[in-house]
């Protein structure tokens, strides 16, 4: 095995290099194309792929353009064993300015390569498929199946990338491996719940406020009784090791058209952050009950809650021991004590496979901690021996898990 990744990685990192250097940003989230070409590529190493287009009208209600999630399988024998999906992402988000190179043409300098998504997320699309190359190589013996899925809507929240594979019955693992992106071996992470609260009043002109209904104040209420929620939040601390515990932002403020209007809506958007302890749905309905009493029936500004988005968080299970231990004795081997098995205060993908009854652990391409990699920031990069060490592990485990 050592042999086999050793003789392919300088085809890794071309192949990294080129993913790189094909425009997936999302949003907009316009990613048909980008599909097209990664499955070319992948066609190019001696693999089947299957394209799996996601119908217009769905993938527009999840606010992006066009999605062709793609599937390689690879057998085993007869396929008589277990079947372990990996799945990677290869939308990015956007680079923003200042880049001491361009985002978009992989530089390879001081054995790093940098470029978006050289971390997030496509280098795990390069990590799995050379080690399934590498599987390949070394396949006397094995028994099962493993499938890769790319998906394209990793920064939207996964519903029309695996949610939507494993809904239409394409794919039934008995593992997952999802993308990481650190040491990290990591078992459960943070949910998330995005809402928008709407305040609406009645619009009138300032030099006689008294006829209109001031939405803005309306909010006030509502925004100190968030500004209350949070400190409260901060005193929980999560029982899982590596999440500090619930979290609560205000993102986004709008309402108003003009300084001399008294504002008739005011949208606030809030993100709150769940911990494994916390079941998604039940905490939705409690902060929905103190947003809506928090502001006074005299003010006359009614108050609308509406979901953006529930994420529910990745929880440890006994199911996943097999595959937590797995990865994290090989990546100790590869990597040394620094690798630790973790929660990750963020969320992901993971959570889909898990929903389906998936032992689901997330492990991939990285730095010992994601501060290093400049992910989603500028000059975002990944260490050669990071991606080397990544694809040693996953094909190591993937051997002992067929064999």
């Amino acid at each position: 095995m050592d042999a086999a990744i050793e003789q392919s990685f300088e085809e890794e990192v071309a192949f990294l290099k080129q993913l790189i250097g094909i425009r997936s940003e999302n949003p907009p989230g316009d990613n048909d194309q980008a599909a097209e070409q990664i499955a070319k590529l992948i066609t190019e190493l001696g693999f089947e792929v299957e394209a799996y287009p996601v119908p217009e009208p769905f993938v527009r209600q999840h606010g992006m353009t066009s999605i062709t999630n793609l599937i390689v399988r690879q057998k085993f024998g007869d396929g008589n064993g277990p079947t372990i999906a990996l799945n990677s992402y290869a939308d990015v988000v956007g680079a923003g300015e200042g880049w001491s190179s361009n985002p978009f043409e992989a530089k390879i300098s001081d054995d790093k390569i940098f470029g978006r998504g050289a971390v997030i997320a496509k280098s795990d699309i390069a990590s799995y498929l050379f080690a399934l190359k590498a599987l390949k190589k070394c396949s006397d013996h094995l028994q099962g199946q493993v499938e890769l899925h790319v998906t394209f809507d990793g920064e939207m929240g996964g519903h029309v990338g695996p949610k939507w594979l494993l809904e239409q019955g394409l794919s039934t693992p008995d593992y997952a491996i999802t993308t990481g992106f650190s040491y990290e071996v990591v078992r459960a992470h943070n949910g998330c719940l995005h809402l928008e609260v709407i305040c609406r009043g009645r619009q009138a002109h300032a030099a006689k406020p008294e006829l209109g209904c001031d939405a803005l104040e309306g909010a006030h209420y509502v925004l100190s009784a968030l500004y209350k929620e949070r400190k409260r939040l901060l005193s929980i601390s999560s029982e899982t090791e590596g999440i500090a515990g619930p979290r609560l932002t205000v993102g986004v403020i709008e309402g108003g058209i003009h300084t001399n209007v008294v504002p008739e809506r005011v949208a606030i958007k809030i993100d709150r952050r769940l911990t494994p302890e916390e079941a998604g749905e039940d905490e939705e309905e409690a902060l929905v009950a103190l947003i809506e009493k928090s502001v006074p029936v005299e003010l006359g500004v009614e108050v609308e809650c509406r979901r953006l988005m529930l994420a529910e968080p990745l929880r440890v299970t006994p199911a996943q021991d097999t595959l937590t231990n797995l990865l994290y004795s090989k990546a100790r081997s590869c990597f040394g004590e620094s690798v630790t098995i973790q929660g990750a205060p963020l969320f992901t993908d993971a959570r889909h496979y898990a929903e389906a009854g998936v032992p689901t652990v997330v492990y991939g391409a990285g730095p010992e901690t994601l501060a290093e990699s400049g992910a989603h920031g500028i000059d975002e990069h990944l260490r050669m021996n990071d991606l080397k060490g990544a694809s040693w592990v996953v094909a190591t485990a993937l051997y002992d898990l067929l064999k």
